[in-house]
């Protein structure tokens, strides 16, 4: 994917600087912000092996089947809060934009984070 030039996480960066390091590349992301992004971007471009790679064993799904859900189309990403609560846990909220069928719909999350071994993992969410 490094066709891409801006980010599409919103970081008004170049996407092989910024979430393409993770994605494509397989560095760690610093924090759990950088892991949220990255995760983002992932659907974005439907890369659901990082989705699932980047997803905490106690809750990872054993699929997410994206290439089914041609409908959705992720539009934007605004980060709300970064809260870090130790060095291995952390707090993400988030507002992500998506259309489906041309009509916008809205996710805000308020996602859980886990860094084990020096790598951050997505736990779960809550959907306000």
């Amino acid at each position: 994917m490094a066709e891409l030039k801006q980010c599409p996480c919103g970081s008004q960066k170049e996407y092989a600087q910024c979430c393409g390091r993770y994605i494509e590349h397989g560095e760690s992301a610093p924090t759990a912000e950088a892991l949220m992004r990255s995760r983002y971007t992932a659907y974005t471009l439907e890369r659901e092996d990082y989705l699932l790679a980047t997803w905490h064993a106690s809750t990872r799904p054993a699929v997410l089947d994206l290439a089914e859900d041609t409908a959705t189309k992720w539009i934007g990403l605004e980060v709300k809060r970064h809260e870090q609560h130790d060095a291995d846990h952390a707090i993400v909220e988030f507002v992500a934009r998506y259309k489906v069928g041309g009509r916008a719909h809205r996710l805000h999350e308020v996602s859980r984070f886990v860094r084990e071994d020096g790598r951050w993992f997505y736990v779960g969410g809550d959907v306000t």
